[in-house]
């Protein structure tokens, strides 16, 4: 059974960082491309960045890029989504998800697995 179980969501004030992990398991880890949605209320789920399965590429959405960056350590099977300059714009839950293949995608389909999220506040 596959798992992905993000963490590190809080409470944070405009301008500080948080670092958000997910923790995976049940699937061969260095296989799957990572991606790091976002949904604030009332709105879609909407792509943050990716990185590839073999930690050469990373790719993020403009609102984010500069800001965030994403790594991951596949000897942990994590995937890590480091974020700095937190705006209240960046507030909402924050999904970390599995590719279908090695490839990485902006698109919801293009990922197979879904954590279950961790909530990100950020106040002004």
């Amino acid at each position: 059974q596959v798992q992905l179980v993000e963490s590190g969501g809080g409470l944070v004030q405009a301008g500080g960082s948080l670092r958000l992990s997910c923790a995976a398991s049940g699937l061969t880890f260095r296989n799957y491309a990572m991606g790091w949605f976002r949904q604030a209320p009332g709105k879609e789920r909407e792509f943050v960045g990716a990185i590839s399965h073999s930690v050469d590429n990373t790719y993020y959405a403009d609102s984010v890029q500069g800001r965030f960056a994403i790594s991951r350590d596949n000897a942990k099977n994590t995937v890590y989504l480091q974020m700095n300059s937190l705006k209240s714009e960046d507030t909402a839950a924050y999904y970390c998800a599995a590719s279908w293949s090695l490839r990485t995608g902006v698109k919801i389909n293009d990922y197979r697995y879904w954590g279950q999220g961790t909530q990100v506040t950020v106040t002004s």
